[in-house]
């Protein structure tokens, strides 16, 4: 049974009135949020994401860390210089004896008296020791060699962590402009359901359509609004990405798109290989820092030599005789000595650990090159699927401007035979739903385009390229 005129008069007061308070709310969203907008495009985003995100600074910090490394095995050409000063009162009592090293027992000094009391005098020392090694057969040179090479690492990792940081930003820019359009393309297909359904009211109301096509309409038209909402959900998850990388509000980015909303001028593919990508070259410095390790390692099973110069001076209040000096006696020096040597030094024992510490470095030096080809790999099975996916985003993009035409061509042709009653609602539903999909798969099309050449630049290395095209 259709409804009664008071029926469909009611409904549709209902729906004006619904569409009303809802653009009402929406403009009052727009124009609240309009003073506190950033806009943003995709290079100050990425700019500000190398400023702002946190883990850059901390990768910065390795690399200061990692330069004073190379000043701190600098110093190992410098002379040692020791000083000493010391003031006690003690007995003389002395033994012979043998006394293995230990740090318990004080040394003693002098002949032995055959005393054993208490009597103590005063004593005290002072002295400087330079040592220096004349030669090291390379040993320093390695340690020195071997901090560049740290060096170098930390520099890759924070150039690594840059890059990271700055592909990811530019990709949840992206990821947020396609949100964008898939909201506008929403929104095109909630204001044709509302045109649907005024239209499809009016006929009812003229008794030309059965109630069941209004309901049909209203049905599409509600259908649409959840698309629409479920879009505007995806462009605040998207906004709250971008916001993770350049610390903005996410309620004020106002994403400009500049040209990524057109077909990128130049899509040729660089020949550049993916050994120049970043984690590559952080990789290999993995494994030329083992290397460097290990080539001091092979410079540490050798004999020491140490130049050394002395000057001391000890004061004491016991006599050879056995008796004592009174009063003030030893508490400064009385006795002086000079003296210049050449001491030599060899670990012969330590072969065996030097071997076990060399078996271990080459190991992982072995398993770092391994890891170095495999990211290769990786990455260059990336580089052939982002120019498989380049290529067939540029023939989807070249097609969905047809499909668009087409649909939008069916929709018109179908709305009309529907007013003229030569079709039912579901055929002009069925051509709005691929109207809508086809505007859906235009907007996203070009921006396919852009992703492809982001992932192809990103293994490459280097989005400069990207970056500067998208900013022209």
């Amino acid at each position: 049974m259709w409804p009664s005129a008071a029926q469909r008069l009611l409904t549709m007061r209902s729906r004006i009135l619904v569409l009303c308070v809802s653009t009402f709310l929406a403009a009052s969203s727009v124009f609240a949020q309009q003073p506190n907008s950033s806009p943003l495009t995709i290079s100050a985003a990425v700019q500000t994401a190398l400023q702002k995100y946190p883990s850059i600074p901390a990768a910065e910090e390795q690399v200061n860390a990692a330069v004073a490394g190379i000043r701190l095995a600098r110093t190992n050409y410098l002379p040692n210089l020791d000083a000493l000063g010391q003031f006690n009162r003690a007995t003389r009592n002395n033994v012979f004896g043998l006394l293995f090293p230990q740090t318990v027992i004080p040394n003693m000094s002098g002949p032995v008296l055959g005393t054993n009391d208490g009597k103590n005098v005063w004593g005290s020392a002072v002295g400087v020791l330079v040592s220096w090694e004349p030669f090291d057969f390379g040993r320093r040179h390695a340690l020195v060699e071997s901090a560049k090479v740290t060096r170098n690492r930390a520099e890759l990792t924070e150039k690594r962590t840059q890059f990271d940081i700055a592909t990811a930003t530019a990709a949840a820019f992206l990821t947020l402009l396609a949100s964008e359009q898939t909201v506008r393309a929403a929104q095109a297909a909630v204001d044709r359901s509302q045109v649907l359904v005024r239209s499809v009211t009016a006929l009812v109301n003229a008794q030309l359509r059965p109630g069941a096509d209004l309901s049909r309409a209203s049905t599409e038209f509600d259908a649409a609004e959840t698309q629409l909402i479920q879009s505007q959900q995806a462009v605040d998850v998207a906004r709250t990405a971008v916001a993770r990388y350049t610390g903005l509000d996410p309620k004020s980015i106002q994403a400009v798109p500049g040209r990524l909303l057109q077909l990128p001028s130049e899509t040729k593919v660089s020949s550049a290989g993916v050994a120049a990508n970043p984690a590559a070259q952080e990789q290999n410095a993995l494994v030329q820092e083992s290397e460097a390790r290990l080539s001091v390692l092979e410079h540490t099973y050798r004999p020491a030599f140490n130049l050394q110069a002395g000057a001391y001076a000890r004061g004491t209040g016991a006599l050879p005789n056995g008796s004592t000096l009174g009063g003030w006696n030893g508490l400064a020096p009385n006795y002086f000595n000079a003296g210049v040597g050449l001491t030599v030094s060899f670990p012969a024992f330590s072969l065996f650990s030097i071997r076990a510490q060399e078996a271990q470095e080459a190991a992982v030096g072995r398993s770092a090159s391994a890891t170095y080809h495999q990211v290769l790999t990786d990455l260059q099975a990336q580089w052939n699927a982002a120019q498989a996916t380049l290529m067939h985003a540029q023939r989807i993009a070249a097609e969905t401007p047809k499909e668009v035409a087409d649909a939008r061509a069916g929709f018109n042709q179908v709305n009309a035979q529907y007013r003229s009653g030569l079709t039912t609602i579901i055929a002009v539903a069925e051509a709005q739903r691929l109207l809508a999909q086809a505007e859906i798969d235009d907007s996203l099309a070009r921006l396919a385009v852009w992703r492809a050449m982001l992932q192809i630049q990103t293994v490459q290395g280097d989005i400069s390229g990207f970056l500067s095209e998208a900013s022209k």
